[in-house]
């Protein structure tokens, strides 16, 4: 049987994991490391190639190489989300047939989907040169607060990548997985996940082998990405006082001050201050102009405030909907690079009103979660058991453009709800269910999954008919929604998979090239 691997598909980093013996094992990359970045360069011959070496070509080649594509999964081009991406990255986005963004190199498409495959496929080999067999099957993590579009557009990824999908696991369960499998004692505990592009916060007991996701909250617009640009633009208005040049509109200078605040950020979780030199950023009329300043700790702290403000929210949120305050708490977790920012644990104390753990390896646990949940699915830890939650309220449309949750957010899955409607006409004779997912009251602002019409019912004054709708979702997240005229008992249904961003055609076609280019390096 093929062995089922873990991938943490990362914003900045990608790592895969599996189960040897009774522990989870990171396994290194052909480079020896840990972790690989989730960076996609391309030649000028349209060849990809993935991790350290696309990073160490970004500065010189800063159109052709995509990083950071897991913010643009599942998104909308005219989405802000896309937008605020669109100022900072060197590389070429634009809008397909069905509004999605998608990244352009070369003068050739690509979805997010399929760089992330050509990611995942990275992952998937450095697992095959490690058993030396054919790997097929993946548990892939995604963000607790990833919506049903997002989801799906990960499990595309998977695919192309010529992956099955066994489970997509929320990151802060599967953190929770690598904490307390090995563990007898009862524990309830926060997993504070912040990474490159997005920031989730959930709670979880264990208790006897039985992981239960009590609540979930998050954003999916907070990571370390923010926290980047924020020294990126700093760097860029201390240049334009010094010497008068916007380089905006340079993508080589971009990236290099991109990288420069990556780097200023990562010294300073060590360092009081940092120098930043940055020779021939531009050319004017008075030659080379050279940039070269220090950043203090404190520096940075002012800088990002607003941003570590945004944390709290959501933490409350899923303490509030736990039931739940710090005090009830054994432990917090802190999961994905950014934790290692002090001010960022400092801010994590203030919430929970205690430290937070440091002894796992907040780039590896997610990972190692993973590599757990699929030694799940293999049977070889029968005694541990996944209760997961949906993070976001499952409904429909109803009279005035409202969302009427019928799953209310932090349900345990699988799980089936039932609630009865009526009509708003005289006479009317066929109701159009839209099935909605997400937390806003006003139903055009949460996310469409699917569409349907009950037809046939009897004519009747409005208000009078009884249209029980039915929600009935699986441990996969896969939606079943059904209506029924308790009158007549006509019944219609439609099984909610999800969109992945992808037509079937544009899917095939995405993994037929991606493993046309698997077959010619295994040629070589």
């Amino acid at each position: 049987m093929s062995k089922i691997i873990g991938i943490d598909l990362g914003t900045t980093n990608s790592c895969v994991a599996v189960m040897d013996g009774d522990d989870p094992l990171v396994l290194p990359n052909d480079e020896g490391s840990r972790t690989t970045p989730s960076i996609v360069g391309f030649t000028e011959d349209d060849e990809p190639f993935v991790g350290q070496q696309a990073k160490r070509q970004a500065v010189v080649n800063p159109e052709q190489t995509i990083s950071d594509v897991k913010r643009l999964m599942g998104q909308k081009y005219d989405s802000e989300h896309v937008r605020r991406h669109d100022e900072i990255y060197p590389y070429e986005i634009e809008e397909n047939t069905n509004g999605d963004a998608w990244v352009k190199v070369n003068g050739q498409e690509y979805s997010p989907q399929e760089i992330s495959g050509m990611i995942l496929t990275k992952m998937r080999t450095v697992a095959e040169d490690y058993y030396g067999e054919e790997i097929t099957e993946a548990v892939i993590t995604a963000p607790a607060y990833f919506n049903d579009a997002q989801r799906n557009a990960t499990k595309a990824a998977g695919k192309i990548a010529g992956l099955e999908v066994r489970r997509i696991i929320n990151e802060p369960t599967a953190a929770a997985l690598a904490y307390g499998f090995s563990r007898d004692e009862e524990a309830t505990l926060a997993v504070f996940d912040l990474g490159g592009g997005t920031f989730d916060v959930s709670i979880l007991g264990i208790q006897e082998g039985v992981f239960e996701v009590i609540s979930t909250a998050g954003d999916n617009a907070l990571g370390g990405g923010d926290f980047d640009r924020c020294i990126l633009e700093h760097l860029m208005d201390v240049f334009e006082e010094e010497t008068g040049i916007d380089v905006s509109g340079d993508n080589m200078a971009l990236q290099r001050l991109k990288e420069a605040a990556e780097e200023a950020k990562c010294e300073l979780s060590t360092m009081q201050e940092t120098n930043i030199n940055l020779p021939f950023l531009a050319v004017d009329d008075d030659g080379p102009q050279h940039l070269s300043v220090t950043l203090s700790r404190s520096q940075l702290n002012e800088l990002v405030f607003d941003l570590v403000e945004r944390l709290e929210g959501p933490c409350k949120t899923a303490l509030d909907n736990a039931g739940m305050t710090a005090e009830d708490l054994d432990d917090v977790l802190l999961v994905g690079g950014m934790t290692r920012m002090p001010l960022v644990q400092e801010k994590v104390e203030e919430i929970f009103e205690m430290k937070p753990r440091k002894d796992l390896n907040p780039d590896e646990v997610v990972a190692m979660g993973a590599a757990i949940q699929s030694a799940i699915l293999e049977g070889e830890l029968r005694e541990v058991i996944l209760l997961d939650v949906t993070p976001m309220a499952l409904g429909i449309r109803v009279e005035g453009d409202r969302f009427s949750p019928i799953i209310p957010k932090n349900t345990s899955i699988p799980t089936q709800e039932r609630k009865v409607f009526t009509t708003t006409e005289d006479d009317q004779s066929i109701v159009t269910i839209a099935v909605l997912q997400g937390t806003s009251e006003k139903a055009a602002e949460n996310e469409l999954l699917g569409m349907f019409n009950l037809t046939g019912i009897p004519s009747a004054p409005a208000g009078q008919p009884r249209i029980e709708v039915a929600f009935d979702i699986d441990t996969d997240g896969i939606v079943h929604v059904s209506a029924r005229d308790k009158k007549t008992d006509r019944e219609q249904s439609v099984k909610v998979e999800g969109y992945s961003g992808l037509s079937d055609e544009e899917l095939q076609r995405a993994t037929k090239r991606n493993a046309d280019r698997m077959d010619a390096v295994g040629a070589e």
